[in-house]
């Protein structure tokens, strides 16, 4: 299983000969202008809600590639009016096997809407099994108790949490929500791309090494041989 974190809270997965695109929001973002979205291949792209900041690059990405799109129903279904008719929709609590694992919709507690204005569902994270692996990708989310029966209910290996603050949960709150996860290796996501989420690196990195926690900040690319392993 590899991984490539593309900015913000965009990532690419590479799982049993399949890539997984997550909230692709790459030619808006200044930190991530060196990557040519052009170029990006996918054969999946998760969506945890529609925010500007999460889909800029969908539509472009999904028409060029063909690659079914999976998120809520709502969200699924304006994505058919862009023209984009492969498409998987979910809802909080279910879950599906792909042809390169299984993935379970859960919540996120934040607010979704797209950028036509349209309902959107509610914002969701999700829960990754393949390769004997579990992954946590939590979205944009608060610290909240739901997380706590995700840790019960799953062993999971690797969280992505936001941790930029103002829009979601902060480092303080990430650290908590670690805990309620009972996962210690830790992939931050929604940071630094603007002024309002702007992170020090060395006291995120501190706070969690002080409870015990891996933080593991990425470098941008989409350099398949910089590639991270899980």
């Amino acid at each position: 299983m590899k991984l490539n974190y593309l900015g913000h809270s965009s990532f690419l997965l590479e799982i049993s000969g399949k890539k997984i695109l997550l909230d692709p929001f790459i030619s808006s973002n200044e930190l991530a202008k060196h990557i040519k979205t052009d170029d990006l291949q996918c054969d999946y792209i998760l969506i945890s809600h529609g925010h500007g900041d999460h889909i800029a690059d969908l539509v472009p990405i999904a028409k060029r590639t063909g690659a079914k799109v999976v998120g809520s129903f709502e969200i699924v279904e304006w994505c058919a009016k862009q023209g984009l008719k492969n498409g998987h929709p979910m809802n909080l609590g279910g879950s599906w096997n792909f042809d390169f694992g299984s993935i379970k919709m859960v919540y996120a507690s934040h607010s979704n809407s797209l950028p036509d204005g349209t309902y959107g569902g509610t914002a969701a994270g999700f829960i990754i099994k393949a390769e004997g692996k579990t992954i946590y990708y939590a979205g944009d989310t608060s610290l909240n108790q739901e997380m706590k029966l995700t840790g019960e209910l799953n062993k999971i290996d690797y969280t992505f949490l936001p941790i930029g603050d103002n829009f979601t949960m902060g480092i303080d709150d990430a650290v908590i929500a670690a805990g309620f996860i009972n996962c210690k290796e830790i992939i931050g996501m929604h940071y630094d791309t603007f002024g309002f989420i702007k992170i020090d690196h060395d006291k995120a990195k501190k706070a969690f090494s002080d409870a015990g926690l891996n933080l593991h900040l990425l470098a941008i690319t989409d350099d398949p041989a910089k590639a991270t392993s899980l």
